[in-house]
């Protein structure tokens, strides 16, 4: 797979990685076909492994090669990461703010934004996982950017790796969004349709990431702690605790744990 993706231009493999991504959404998603249900502790720990991959991913992926790569730069190395990091965290903060949204599992009163009252719970669940989604997106395409720019903290594998673990933690997004619609009363095929819709932001994003990248290389540092910044905003904000508020925290946590471990064994392994 590796030697087939080198063989690419880097837009074609952003673009074949963030529809494994999405796809993964969808698939995720596709399991009100077979149930109305989750049990509530499998949907925990699925929440927790996702966060923990975020959180490995965020590191080993994104801040770590950041790091790296701003040491050949005029100014410090961790001033570019230092910057990037806190702008994608204000990034997402400002989006939180503004977007009307509803995490799953919260009661409409508790949405989000700017007059979530007048939109739908369907249109409020998609709204909250696609703005998880976009820092997932954009990482994926940056990390393909960096590999096209020649830079040698960057590799094709370890590019795949993260879009290996963006698309694993995707599967419980689709989830979390086409249950709740399921259990509201709408139709399998309606709550499928809206649980992988949340996806589809991901290749948009990973497009606008490999392009900016590769015309202006200078940015990169930035932009790969940017995406970590705005992941990291993410867990702490809505997926830590979105794991742990129906009481099974000790089970949420581990997993989390054993998601950053299998993230962060892709990368070393495979980058």
């Amino acid at each position: 797979m590796i030697e087939f993706m080198s063989s690419l231009s880097p837009l074609v493999q952003t673009i074949i990685a963030t529809l494994f991504t999405w796809g993964m959404t969808a698939l995720g998603a596709a399991l009100v076909f077979s149930t109305k249900n989750v049990n509530q502790k499998l949907m925990d720990g699925m929440l927790g492994f996702a966060g923990g991959v975020m959180i490995a991913a965020s590191f080993w992926s994104l801040l770590a090669p950041a790091l790296s790569m701003a040491e050949s730069g005029p100014l410090p190395a961790w001033m570019p990461s230092a910057i990037g990091f806190m702008l994608g965290g204000i990034f997402l903060w400002s989006a939180d703010n503004v977007l009307p949204h509803l995490n799953p599992n919260m009661p409409p009163t508790e949405a989000e934004g700017v007059n979530p009252q007048k939109r739908k719970r369907s249109t409020l669940l998609v709204l909250a996982i696609t703005m998880h989604n976009i820092p997932e997106g954009l990482a994926v395409g940056v990390a393909f950017g960096s590999v096209a720019t020649g830079n040698p903290e960057a590799s094709i594998a370890g590019a795949v790796a993260l879009a290996i673990g963006m698309g694993i933690q995707n599967f419980p997004e689709g989830t979390a969004v086409s249950m709740p619609l399921r259990r509201d009363g709408m139709s399998r095929a309606k709550s499928f349709y809206y649980g992988q819709l949340s996806g589809a932001v991901e290749p948009i994003a990973a497009i606008v990431g490999v392009l900016a990248v590769t015309v202006m290389e200078p940015l990169l540092p930035y932009a790969l702690s940017f995406a970590a910044g705005a992941m990291i905003f993410v867990v702490a904000e809505e997926v830590i605790p979105g794991s742990q508020e129906n009481g099974n925290k000790d089970l949420a946590s581990m997993w989390l744990m054993i998601g950053f471990t299998i993230m962060m064994i892709l990368d070393v392994a495979l980058g």
